[in-house]
């Protein structure tokens, strides 16, 4: 993929913690911690907007009891399911 180059301003501080994670090997420069934390705030944006949508459906058109029931009985079989 193409990518381009821009010029960031930190905080000082920021910079810092930035370094650090890169001093411990947890990411491997400042550019791919940059990259990784607008990947990470597009997904967070993205999975907000997913929730909102499916809410604003459901205040629309709400459930039924029996959709209700049966989506509470697959929960808790989903639960039960789970090797805790």
């Amino acid at each position: 993929m193409p990518t381009v180059q821009i010029a960031v301003r930190l905080p000082t501080e920021l910079l810092k913690a930035v370094d650090r994670l890169v001093a411990e090997g947890l990411v491997e420069s400042r550019a791919n911690a940059v990259r990784q934390g607008l990947e990470v705030l597009i997904d967070t944006v993205e999975r907000a907007r997913i929730d909102q949508t499916l809410l604003d459906g459901y205040r629309r058109v709400p459930p039924t009891s029996d959709e209700g029931t049966a989506a509470l009985l697959a929960l808790r079989a989903a639960i039960t399911e789970e090797p805790w």
